[in-house]
């Protein structure tokens, strides 16, 4: 996982307000999140490992895969998590950038001149190997330790 549960806010906090759901074991997922938190300077993205249990609640409740970490999710107000607003894989992704903003909107708007199909086969791809590509995430302190209190648990 990204951090420790010292250092984690609680998912009722977060009553409104974007929230990435990734894989906590990932290597490249991991390095990702930090640099969205690096970008993110108002501090807006919330962030839950799909192992933990805020966002396994989230995936048994909206019908999701509780055991297949290779799509992230972006639930776009946590505090309204029930229905279909949730997106996935580059959807999820373009949102996350958009939410964010600054630099990171550009990136979303380049991506979205690609069709969603195009995008979305890059991602399986890269989904596929990113194991053993980036290894699994080896926990360590955040760079920030304020960073903690936007992670779910």
């Amino acid at each position: 996982m990204v951090v420790d549960s010292s250092m984690s806010a609680s998912p009722e906090r977060f009553s409104s307000g974007p929230v990435l759901l990734f894989d906590g074991e990932c290597g490249l997922c991991n390095r990702i999140v930090r640099i969205l938190l690096r970008i993110d300077r108002g501090g807006r993205l919330r962030f839950s490992p799909l192992q933990g249990l805020a966002a396994q609640g989230f995936l048994r409740a909206n019908g999701l895969p509780t055991e297949d970490f290779d799509s992230l999710v972006f639930v776009p107000a946590w505090g309204r998590r029930e229905g279909e607003g949730f997106l996935l894989r580059t959807d999820g992704a373009m949102a996350a950038l958009r939410a964010v903003g600054g630099p990171a909107r550009v990136l979303a708007g380049v991506l979205a001149v690609f069709p969603s199909g195009w995008r979305d086969a890059g991602y399986r791809w890269v989904a596929r190997y990113r194991y053993r590509i980036f290894g699994e995430w080896q926990a360590r302190a955040l760079v920030r330790p304020e960073w903690g209190e936007r992670f779910l648990e």
